[in-house]
């Protein structure tokens, strides 16, 4: 496994445990998050629109994970707190060891 699919999967496990300190590692200052309700939001909105859902999934089982040069594509599925089950396609981009860029595809109930 590459140091960026590690740091990939590091996010998600950011996510599930509320780790701040480990996601805010892992992020560029610069960092651009998109999707479709938040399309290129910079990295202290993500923290104020996205941060607070960490916690509410039990877990994130990756299904695919893909690295193409700068950038690493993965799918999930995962399980949140109240039971309902999601899928999800992210590509970050990685400048160095840090993620610049965020692209979420979701909508896939499961």
């Amino acid at each position: 496994m590459s140091e960026r699919t590690e740091r990939a999967r590091q996010a998600y496990e950011a996510y599930e445990t509320s780790d701040r300190e480990l996601i805010e590692s892992l992020l560029a200052d610069d960092l651009t998050f998109y999707a479709p309700p938040d399309p290129g939001i910079d990295r202290e909105t993500y923290f104020e629109r996205c941060w607070p859902a960490a916690g509410h999934s039990r877990s994130f089982e990756i299904v695919r994970l893909i690295e193409d040069g700068d950038e690493v594509i993965i799918t999930y599925e995962g399980a949140r707190d109240d039971g309902a089950h999601f899928r999800n396609t992210e590509i970050m981009t990685f400048r160095g060891d840090q993620i610049v860029k965020i692209e979420v595809y979701f909508g896939w109930d499961l």
